[in-house]
């Protein structure tokens, strides 16, 4: 018998020194440290691209998580040519019966090569949201064994081929993250309890996931998209920054980023697939999207590190309230 678990999303009360220790935990010297080696074209299935993924994994290996590469080809436009794709998927417990799992896609979009321009990084879009779950992975991985549930894990998706090779169509586009959820809707996971055993979708261990594209510009302003099925979860983000700029660990900004409202939007990333399989989903991208959204001054020079401090901090506090971080 298939068995679909009622996700019940838990936000644990943390005491304000927890907090406050939480947040202070942002650096950006090491944020800068492990962004640079992101910070490079990662044009699907180029030598770079394999060099970028060869970092993240060696990255988190040295973290503690466990490590897996999804890999498969395909045939994309405009010539049927055969690519090679690689998601990278981190698991601190591999036992964890369910995972909050934090997304970001590592593949940076194609531009002609033009001898007159400069090429294309992608800093936002989307070398700093992946350098914020290496963050996150160094700076929780120490904290995740003191976490109040158990049965709750921590888990980050590189997604590879999200740009499309052509123009964004149904079937040029997510590659890495259609084939991910296909795979992990089609295999199924046991739990025992010593008496009886549940059979389930692997997919149906996400309690939810947080997909982080287009960060890094200043001034962003990131509201809660409709019919992502997380019910109230996002508007922890507004009142954990609320929280932290009452604190004093974040740095002052013109205008918050997380706003408790909902943007009347549909925007195709990463998270479609997986919703497609009812899993709740928290989207966090600026609309409107950063002015350099594939421009080829997407790059180190637009980042605005105070920003990029606040969002870390931010993330980092609501992870660790989900897990139970004491």
């Amino acid at each position: 018998r298939i068995f679909y678990f009622q996700r019940v999303f838990s936000i644990h009360d943390l005491d304000e020194n927890s907090v406050f220790y939480i947040c202070r935990l942002t650096d950006t010297v090491r944020f800068k440290k492990l962004l640079n080696p992101l910070l490079v074209p990662r044009v699907v299935d180029t030598e770079q691209h394999r060099q970028v993924g060869k970092y993240l994994k060696k990255t988190l290996d040295g973290f503690g998580f466990h490590t897996e590469w999804d890999q498969f080809e395909t045939e994309v436009p405009p010539n049927n040519e055969r690519k090679k794709f690689r998601n990278l998927i981190g698991t601190y417990d591999k036992d964890s019966p369910r995972n909050i799992v934090f997304a970001c896609h590592y593949d940076s979009k194609i531009f002609p090569r033009l001898m007159w321009v400069k090429i294309f990084i992608g800093a936002t879009d989307s070398a700093v949201p992946c350098a914020m779950l290496l963050d996150l992975a160094e700076t929780l991985a120490p904290l995740l064994q003191m976490r109040l549930i158990k049965d709750i894990g921590l888990q980050l998706f590189f997604f590879d081929g999200e740009e499309a090779f052509v123009e964004w169509s149904e079937h040029d586009s997510l590659y890495g993250s259609r084939h991910l959820a296909n795979k992990l809707r089609n295999n199924y996971v046991v739990y025992s309890n010593g008496s009886s055993f549940t059979v389930n979708h692997e997919i149906n261990k996400i309690d939810v996931l947080v997909l982080l594209d287009l960060l890094g510009a200043s001034s962003p302003t990131i509201k809660n998209l409709p019919g992502l099925g997380n019910q109230n979860l996002f508007s922890e983000f507004p009142k954990i920054e609320l929280q932290l700029k009452r604190l004093g660990c974040l740095h002052n900004l013109h205008a918050k980023i997380f706003y408790d409202s909902i943007e009347y939007a549909s925007i195709e990333d990463d998270h479609k697939p997986f919703l497609a399989y009812h899993v709740p989903i928290l989207h966090l991208i600026p609309t409107p999207f950063p002015s350099v959204w594939h421009e080829l001054n997407d790059d180190a020079n637009i980042l605005h590190y105070p920003t990029i401090d606040n969002l870390m901090s931010i993330i980092r506090v609501f992870a660790a309230k989900y897990l139970g971080i004491a």
